[in-house]
């Protein structure tokens, strides 16, 4: 039983890490109150007024309903395309038999060798891929999207699926299940807690994500919200408040998103994690 003292411990622990990991967006809330000039020159001092003027420039020079159109359009096609890769691939992986067993972790290796390598190191790889496939536009960010989530996926979804007893695959072959039966209707119902974590994974990942974009991306129209802000930085100038509006504007949907959701989180990471 933990010691009162220690509980008390805890807790300010707990406390300081959240005053940490809190205080980057507090402090962008009270600089989108303040003009240029007095971000210039006291970043740190409270605004003396609420002053909303950043927001209602953000508000006129973005074009919100586009940036979001755009930022869905791109979301939902890369995860469509990255949740059927990778299920097919983890459901190979995770419950069917191999007469070699090296390939199996060959395999699986290679997938998940991945996460070590920094997709950003990638981007004139990707770039010049794209150039030859004649690829432009949205659909440009559609394929690095996909490919950089592959191997975070395939971990997730490999443990979870190793989980599940041998016996329900058995049990539904038995009953006359073929092998897209046993796919669709007995195991993709049951991957739905590790699912919805991949889905939300993602949408963070492909709504925060820069590089790639300011990268594949050249037409104004096509821009996605992570490239809303640098609508405010000109050859010689930068609007400060408009770019600290602006992200704020784009960071609250989703704060709200993963509150909403950061229950299904949990369930997904530790839902394989007793046999992964």
């Amino acid at each position: 039983m933990v010691s009162k003292k220690k509980k008390t411990i805890m807790y300010l622990i707990m406390i300081l890490i959240t005053l940490v990991v809190v205080f980057p967006f507090l402090w962008m809330l009270v600089l989108s109150f303040k003009s240029n000039s007095d971000i210039l020159s006291s970043p740190l001092s409270l605004p003396k007024t609420l002053n909303l003027d950043n927001y209602k420039n953000a508000l006129h020079t973005l074009d919100f309903i586009r940036l979001y159109g755009n930022t869905f359009f791109v979301c939902i096609i890369s995860l469509v395309v990255e949740l059927i890769i990778t299920f097919f691939s983890s459901f190979v992986l995770a419950r069917m038999e191999f007469r070699n067993k090296k390939m199996q972790k060959l395999i699986y290796g290679f997938l998940i060798m991945g996460l070590s390598i920094s997709p950003f190191i990638l981007l004139f790889p990707v770039y010049k891929i794209n150039v030859l496939l004649g690829l432009r536009g949205k659909i440009a960010l559609v394929f690095p999207y996909v490919a950089t989530s592959i191997s975070f996926n395939t971990l997730l979804l490999v443990g979870y699926l190793k989980s599940l007893p041998s016996e329900i695959d058995e049990a539904a072959i038995i009953d006359g299940c073929g092998i897209w039966d046993l796919m669709f209707r007995v195991i993709l119902p049951m991957t739905k807690p590790v699912i919805a974590t991949i889905v939300i994974f993602n949408v963070l990942y492909i709504w925060n994500e820069f590089p790639f974009a300011s990268v594949m991306l050249r037409d104004v129209s096509d821009y996605t919200l992570s490239m809303g802000a640098s609508f405010f930085k000109g050859t010689y100038t930068v609007d400060y408040g408009g770019i600290v509006a602006s992200s704020i504007m784009i960071i609250i949907p989703e704060l709200i998103f993963y509150g909403i959701f950061q229950k299904n989180i949990v369930e997904g990471m530790t839902a394989g994690a007793v046999k992964g």
